[in-house]
């Protein structure tokens, strides 16, 4: 089964919210769309859903056209971020009920309504209605609905984002399992890179409307194709600033100087972008690569086990993000070191060239 979109685009009152759009979506692994709120993530569900209409382009379902099928048609699931149940209905009815507008006979609907809740863990509660459930246990409702169809794609529209951290730690670890070999293409949208990380998969990044680059997630972390796609896949933000490479080394505005090595070496003398994730920019030296920095700190924060400092260097605004709790001034300059070896180059253009 494959989900594919061949230059769709979608319009609304003369609003671009989707650019022409190629993908390819395949079972086996998640499917995650990653972006910012506004990225368009939701607008691409909403297509592949057949709940808007395309401006151009087409969809295809296993190799068949549906741009112009209904959702119905489509056989597909949604589950949004929000608790999506009908109020008046037990658990076992909101399950139930695309089954029944399917036509189901009702000893099969039976069958699959208590095998998906099993799965779920709403065996006890199946009498009980919505808004006598945690939001947790109403999300797994949805959940249920969407695995007991047996839909050939089922769209996850942030489904964890309104769910307190454990529960969402709780299902964040058990989605890839309640949906594995069950045939159905599986996509996930969320505004959280750690999440994409967890899901694995493959992943595909948005930015304005765009797919800015799609592949399987850990790689993409690694080797972002070009600057945009490094900043879609960091949460803090990515450290960027403009350097200038002469010979074998790079300048920051500041003054920081730093040796080149591996492909960056072989970069032609000009202007670049440095990148960096706040995770390599330390208030300790860790590691041989580690290069001295001098930033103002602004904002500290800390959470959990980790220490985050918000610093200005020059022009730019810096974060680093740092085990332990380390003690900051805010208004007052302190050293960092970054690890060199951890750096993304980008040429004026934005590309990635080492």
């Amino acid at each position: 089964m494959t989900v594919e979109l061949k230059q769709a685009t979608k319009v609304t009152g003369g609003i671009t919210h989707i650019k022409p759009t190629s993908l390819v979506l395949e079972t086996g692994h998640f499917n995650v769309l990653l972006g910012q709120t506004g990225s368009g993530k939701t607008s691409l569900i909403k297509l592949m859903a057949g709940l808007d209409p395309l401006a151009s382009g087409q969809i295809f379902m296993d190799g068949v056209d549906v741009s112009k099928q209904s959702t119905q048609k489509r056989n597909i699931s949604l589950v949004h971020q929000f608790f999506m149940n009908y109020p008046q209905m037990t658990v076992f009815d909101n399950i139930a009920s695309p089954l029944r507008v399917a036509g189901m006979a009702k000893s099969e609907i039976a069958g699959r309504v208590e095998e998906a809740a099993d799965i779920l863990q709403l065996r006890p509660m199946l009498n009980r209605r919505p808004h006598e459930l945690s939001g947790g246990q109403q999300q797994r409702c949805a959940l249920a609905r969407a695995i007991a169809k047996e839909s050939r794609a089922v769209f996850l529209d942030e489904p964890l984002a309104n769910l307190d951290y454990k529960l969402r730690e709780e299902l964040r670890e058990q989605l890839p399992e309640l949906f594995a070999g069950r045939g159905a293409v599986v996509v996930y949208a969320t505004s959280e890179p750690e999440e994409a990380l967890l899901l694995g998969g493959k992943t595909a990044l948005m930015d304005d409307g765009v797919v800015s680059q799609f592949g399987t997630t850990a790689d993409i972390y690694r080797r972002p194709n070009n600057l945009t796609a490094a900043r879609v896949f960091s949460d803090p933000p990515i450290n960027a600033a403009e350097i200038v490479i002469s010979g074998k080394t790079a300048r920051l505005n500041t003054g920081t100087i730093w040796d080149l090595t591996g492909a960056a070496a072989d970069l032609a003398d000009g202007k670049y972008t440095v990148a960096i994730r706040p995770h390599h920019v330390t208030p300790v030296e860790k590691t041989s690569n580690d290069v001295a920095l001098t930033g103002l700190v602004q904002v500290t924060e800390l959470s959990g086990s980790e220490s985050s400092a918000h610093f200005r260097m020059g022009e730019d605004g810096w974060v680093s993000l740092a085990h332990g709790v380390h003690a900051y001034e805010i208004g007052k300059e302190h050293q960092f070191f970054m690890d060199v070896s951890q750096c993304f180059y980008f040429a004026p253009d934005g590309r990635h060239v080492a």
